[in-house]
């Protein structure tokens, strides 16, 4: 057994003969029955309502409006679902991106509310109460710009990109094999 030199200048090897590469079909199965969809839609909706909470907040503490903070409510609902629901295939990401374009239209919604109460002196949540059917055409015409539906786009590609869990060497070895022994099943 040879004993590796270790230099500060030398940066560290990814793959080490010591690590485990042996993928075994228990593992792969393992990492499926990991997935929770229920996890990440919960995780998503926890993050979209304090996401929009604080952006209402710091909007009227600034008096300004940012749109571009939909790209990082994207960021924040992608790594959400990737951390609770630990998926591996394309509901996840859908799971994402869906939830990331409902909130962008939720936040917005709670940032106009926030500063039609601050204008008008009551809360925010007085005036979430009062919207009418009414209400929504002249929000839609005067609060929502094609720069919120772009944001709102890109924020939602953003979270769909950042969903799926990242897979070690060893564990994307072991999903492999346990599809490839799926599919040599599904053909005898």
């Amino acid at each position: 057994m040879s004993k590796e030199i270790k230099s500060v200048l030398r940066m560290r090897k990814r793959h080490t003969p010591t690590v485990q590469t042996e993928a075994r079909e228990e593992d792969g199965r393992n990492l499926l029955q990991q997935q929770s969809i229920r996890d990440a839609s919960l995780a998503a909706v926890i993050v979209l309502l304090l996401f929009s909470i604080l952006w209402a907040m710091l909007s009227t503490l600034t008096g300004r409006i940012f749109p571009w903070m939909t790209l990082l409510l994207g960021v924040f609902v992608g790594l959400a679902v990737r951390r609770a629901g630990m998926g591996l295939d394309w509901r996840f990401p859908v799971l994402a991106a869906a939830v990331a374009a409902l909130g962008a239209l939720i936040s917005n919604i709670v940032v106009a509310a926030a500063f039609t109460a601050d204008a008008l002196g009551t809360s925010t949540l007085v005036i979430l109460r009062a919207v009418t059917s009414m209400t929504w055409p002249v929000f839609f015409d005067e609060a929502v710009s094609s720069a919120d539906v772009v944001f709102g786009l890109f924020g939602a590609a953003i979270a769909a990109f950042y969903a799926n869990r990242r897979l070690s060497r060893a564990e994307f070895l072991a999903l492999r094999k346990w599809q490839q022994e799926q599919g040599s099943d599904r053909h005898q």
